[in-house]
């Protein structure tokens, strides 16, 4: 998804100064969008529960599963939050249930940009999905389940390798288990996905391909030829947005890295965001907001306290 970088500390005094300057206008700014954001890949950003309390986020995924398929046990890992194995991340579960009294809809992102993940066949689809069911969302056959006895809203697909056979099967066994809890727990299962900007992804094409998506966050960054650059203009950007939000899905995401160390390239200031690329990615019908790597780099940087009054 990004990558790590040393700290950039000067960082958030220049999006303060960004913050001031663009503040003036942010009453009339045309908004209706939110903003997602990726937790979980760093000890250093806080709690999953003062991430969602800073008011900023619609949407948090919880990073990452990155071992499933293929015959492996699954395996969560929350880099230094907590150690799945020994049962030291249940606590998080509170932490959901905190995120979603205030609103926030929490995912459970599998893959990522470094894991041992991919599915052999549609057998092994099903396999994951009842996993997936029974030890994050609405299902009650586990007595083992990682973040404890909290139903997440559902599933974001950041599938970065591991090849493009079958999960549009995981997605339409996913999606079956909509509406199957018990009580509180009998709610839709939401799916979200996290492609590259390339149109369409290598990886999951065929899966978004099915419409059963609610919200695909599209990673415009580590992607030269489509991603937006202050020399090249917002132009690439448009075109490969336009195909993007041509796809049969519930709301399309904008996705940047949260602070220029966040990712290899891609990082677009708050002013121009502002001034360039949110003017054109708002026209379309399909405009759900934007999604930020990660909530370490946001606190770092503040951008979304920057831009979330025009998203």
């Amino acid at each position: 998804m990004g990558r790590r970088s040393s700290q950039f500390p000067s960082m958030a005094l220049a999006m303060a100064t960004v913050l001031m300057a663009l503040g003036g206008v942010a009453a009339t700014a045309r908004a209706g969008g939110g903003i997602a954001i990726y937790w979980g890949q760093n000890g250093n950003e806080g709690t999953l529960a003062q991430t969602c309390a800073t008011g900023n986020y619609r949407f948090v995924n919880v990073a990452f599963l990155p071992t499933f398929g293929r015959g492996q046990t699954p395996a969560l890992n929350l880099a230094g939050h907590c150690d799945p194995a020994s049962g030291g991340c249940t606590g998080v579960g509170a932490d959901v249930k905190a995120c979603q009294r205030m609103g926030v809809k929490v995912l459970l992102s599998i893959g990522g940009g470094v894991g041992s993940y991919g599915l052999s066949s549609r057998a092994d689809a099903r396999s994951v999905a009842a996993y997936l069911w029974d030890n994050y969302l609405g299902g009650g056959g586990s007595e083992s389940r990682p973040l404890g006895d909290a139903v997440l809203d559902g599933v974001d697909f950041d599938i970065e390798s591991g090849g493009g056979m079958y999960w549009d099967d995981l997605a339409r066994f996913l999606k079956s288990y909509s509406r199957r809890g018990r009580g509180r727990a009998r709610r839709p299962v939401y799916l979200s996905a996290a492609p590259q900007c390339p149109f369409p992804d290598a990886s999951l094409g065929t899966a978004l391909a099915t419409g059963l998506f609610d919200y695909v966050w599209v990673q415009f960054y580590n992607n030269p030829p489509c991603q937006y650059s202050a020399s090249a203009g917002v132009g690439s950007l448009a075109q490969a947005w336009a195909q993007w939000t041509s796809i049969r899905a519930g709301r399309v995401f904008l996705g940047l890295p949260a602070a220029p160390q966040a990712a290899g390239s891609g990082f677009v200031p708050a002013s121009d965001l502002v001034a360039q690329v949110l003017p054109v990615v708002k026209n379309s019908t399909k405009y759900g907001g934007i999604m930020l790597w990660s909530r370490y780099y946001d606190g770092l940087t503040g951008y979304s306290d920057a831009v979330k009054s025009y998203v």
